[in-house]
């Protein structure tokens, strides 16, 4: 579990493709102390180390998660949002993050507005109901609250600090990024949807 507060960028320095997709990671933290099978959220998406040395941790990441996230556009040079799980008795800054994407949201515009900046998203129909206004979404793993919304289409602003640390800063019209919508919005549509069989 994750809270979508990103604390390290993370840099693609290699990536394998031969089966499942292998990436990489360099990152400002001592990985050392990362376990091996230890979870933590890149871009949104939770991958699981598979090795790792001082400076790197490398990730594998299946066709069903290259299929729904943009991990697929990654390259040497990539720079990538990171968070570490969740230990209990960790300050909760941002919402509950499982880390699993649930599709690729565009951003439509980009907007400077004042110390932040609006994001204009445009997202599947089918995923539309589950944003609400001044609820939660994870975009590229950075938790943010929802300004508006519409029939297919969302806003966030973006304080200069989330701007700066993160690669929300890099974003513009075009984008794609990846959504994970809000957890408790997912199991009382599922609830709702068995009680009305």
């Amino acid at each position: 579990m994750f809270t979508g507060i990103i604390t390290a960028r993370g840099e693609i320095v290699d990536v394998q493709s031969d089966g499942d997709w292998v990436f990489t990671v360099a990152t400002p933290w001592d990985c050392n102390v990362i376990d091996i099978g230890a979870s933590i959220a890149c871009s949104g998406v939770c991958l699981t180390v598979t090795k790792r040395d001082a400076q790197h941790f490398v990730v594998a990441v299946s066709a069903e998660t290259l299929s729904r996230t943009s991990l697929g556009s990654w390259v040497v040079g990539s720079q990538i949002n990171l968070e570490r799980a969740l230990k209990v008795g960790d300050e909760l800054g941002g919402h509950i993050v499982s880390g699993h994407v649930d599709c690729l949201a565009q951003v439509t515009a980009c907007t400077k507005i004042d110390d932040s900046h609006r994001l204009d998203i445009e997202i599947l129909e089918s995923f539309a109901g589950f944003v609400a206004e001044k609820g939660s979404v994870c975009l590229d793993g950075v938790s943010l609250t929802v300004n508006e919304v519409g029939l297919t289409n969302f806003r966030v602003n973006i304080i200069d600090h989330t701007w700066q640390q993160t690669t929300l800063g890099t974003v513009k019209a075009g984008s794609l990024l990846n959504l994970e919508i809000d957890m408790l919005a997912r199991y009382m549509a599922r609830l709702m949807q068995v009680q009305n069989r």
